[in-house]
């Protein structure tokens, strides 16, 4: 990508012969800040910002995503990412953290930390889900059907440009609509975002369900962190029954529902948000 739209210069490891780009930015306590489809580490270019002068922030791009390579021929399942970010994080040699999640990251990250319980310190969890669901909104569900969906998601890249809109209740700046496009510029480089949908799994006879239903397990054992959760009402997918599971799984959470903020949160209501993370992070300085 010739024109790289954040503030920050992108690190980069080597997996399996693939380059795993990703931010590092600041010292001090880790806080891992995880993206979902279609976005990269450029939706947390504000919150890394803002808490880089404090902590030791990361922001991984998912394979295929962002600043990653974009294979072609790739095993785009949740296991995969899972693995990624476990070799990641023992790469820097992370021993403790925060896990901020959205949309996608959230299972991705849930599942890191149902299997390394006794790394995590907190959780900071926005529009998502890491449990099994029977919803998906038609118009993702087309995005995913053969012929129909590689058409819709990486010819016309559909996906993407339908979130800049639905994902927001508030209008994205022709920049920012930039920068969140940027890495998913041609057929080959939306790959990923086709895969994420496909690896949504709505049956057991889908590769990823057992992953999920293991993921979704093992979240009592992180019952005793302390969770930060924030929500978009306006959230065309993660509708209001998913803020409630959360709930559900974490009742002593500090929970914020915001009516009239959409899924890119972090776009529509950042002043909003930011404070709540910031004094939840003071609130809970150290491992529990």
């Amino acid at each position: 990508m010739s024109d790289y739209p954040s503030p920050f210069i992108p690190h980069a490891i080597e997996l399996d012969g693939h380059r795993l780009s990703y931010i590092d930015e600041g010292k001090g306590r880790t806080i891992v800040m995880l993206h979902g489809n279609p976005t990269w580490s450029f939706m947390y270019r504000r919150m890394i910002a803002r808490l880089a002068p404090g902590y030791r922030v990361i922001a991984p791009d998912h394979m295929g995503c962002g600043l990653s390579d974009k294979p072609q021929a790739y095993p785009y399942v949740l296991e995969t990412h899972i693995q990624n970010l476990e070799r990641l994080l023992a790469t820097l040699n992370i021993q403790k953290l925060t896990l901020m999640v959205h949309d996608w990251g959230g299972a991705i990250g849930m599942g890191y930390a149902t299997r390394h319980p006794e790394q995590i310190e907190s959780l900071i969890i926005f529009n998502t889900a890491a449990f099994r669901s029977r919803r998906m909104p038609w118009r993702i569900r087309l995005c995913g059907l053969p012929l129909l969906g590689p058409l819709l998601v990486q010819g016309l890249n559909g996906f993407a440009r339908a979130a800049l809109s639905m994902a927001v209740t508030r209008p994205l700046s022709p920049e920012i609509k930039r920068g969140l496009l940027a890495p998913y510029d041609s057929w080959q480089n939306r790959v990923a975002i086709l895969q994420f949908v496909r690896d949504i799994p709505m049956s057991s006879r889908h590769p990823s369900w057992q992953t999920l239903v293991d993921i979704e397990a093992g979240l009592a054992e992180l019952r005793d962190k302390p969770v930060l959760l924030v929500w978009g009402g306006k959230d065309f997918c993660f509708n209001r029954g998913f803020y409630d599971r959360w709930l559900e799984i974490f009742p002593n959470a500090k929970a914020t529902y915001l009516d009239e903020v959409g899924h890119y949160l972090l776009e529509d209501a950042f002043e909003q948000v930011t404070p709540l993370v910031e004094q939840f992070l003071q609130d809970h300085p150290d491992n529990p």
